[in-house]
């Protein structure tokens, strides 16, 4: 059992790191008019309402707090930040299905979304900046876009290594019973 625990944080911790490298080495090159999807949305969103608040949480705020360390200034910003984010999806778990894509679309496109609106809010407007339409539309929008096109790719792989490892654990604990 422990075996299987340490398989999937294992796991878990690849893909955040897989990611996250992948985030800010290779799609600033893949960037359309200085956008680039958020892939650790994508997979704090999608841990969030696979496997419940805990692993949500988690992975958000490793998430966030890889993030922190590279581009924030403060340290701890990015990470509360994306731990709400996979909370607020954990809140979906028990109307999650798998075999329905609309869902998981529809609330990684929220929380790319409430990310935007809370970095506009926390990082803008409280410094004067009050031109929110422009920022919106020239930020918030296109990179929500783009986040939910990476996603219809990125989300059945999570969701394919999410069946693996569901698999994986029903055997392994139908062994001891």
């Amino acid at each position: 059992m422990k075996k299987m625990k340490a398989k999937r944080i294992g796991v878990t911790a690849a893909i955040v790191i897989m990611c996250y490298l992948l985030q800010c080495t290779l799609f600033p090159h893949l960037a359309l008019a200085s956008i680039k999807p958020n892939l650790m949305i994508i997979v704090t969103a999608a841990f969030g309402f696979m496997r419940g608040p805990k692993e949500g949480m988690l992975a958000g705020f490793f998430s966030g707090l890889m993030i922190d360390i590279q581009f924030g200034s403060i340290l701890g910003f990015y990470a509360l930040i994306y731990l709400l984010i996979g909370f607020g999806n954990s809140l979906f778990q028990q109307v999650y299905y798998d075999e329905d894509i609309k869902l998981p679309l529809v609330l990684i496109a929220a929380s790319e979304f409430l990310y935007g609106l809370v970095i506009y809010l926390l990082m803008f407007m409280l410094r004067s900046e009050f031109n929110f339409i422009y920022y919106l539309s020239h930020n918030i929008i296109p990179e929500l876009i783009y986040t939910i096109v990476i996603a219809l790719g990125l989300y059945p792989l999570i969701l394919f290594l999410n069946h693996k490892l569901e698999a994986e654990e029903k055997r392994s604990a139908s062994k001891f019973v």
